[in-house]
């Protein structure tokens, strides 16, 4: 078993069309404008914090696995699993998604695995 943690993985994901968010200034940032009202930020990418930006991550993940060839589990959306004969041997991959990590099993291990 082996565990992969995305550094800054909520930032690869994508806001919808058609959806607006927007924030306070960042500290350092001017918090009033000229006018002497509070300024706001528009959101253009999910940023750690959002209640969506794990959601949008895994809009943008889970589409590329089924793309390489995994096969989403019914009963869990978030685990994967592949099989693949290699040399007449079959070599099984699982790979499960818990917020920003990744965690494999695999049956084999080495040269020719997968």
């Amino acid at each position: 078993m082996r565990r992969w943690d995305f550094v800054a993985a909520y930032l690869q994901g994508d806001l919808e069309t058609n959806e607006v968010v927007y924030c306070h200034a960042p500290p350092g940032y001017a918090t009033l404008g000229a006018d002497g009202r509070p300024r706001i930020c528009r959101v253009k990418k999910p940023v750690y914090g959002m209640a969506q930006a794990g959601r949008r991550w895994q809009r943008s993940l889970f589409p590329w696995l089924l793309q390489f060839g995994f096969t989403q589990c019914k009963s869990d959306p978030c685990v994967f699993t592949m099989t693949r004969t290699i040399s007449g041997v079959e070599h099984r991959l699982v790979l499960g998604c818990y917020v920003d990590d990744l965690f494999t099993l695999y049956s084999h291990e080495g040269v020719g695995s997968l």
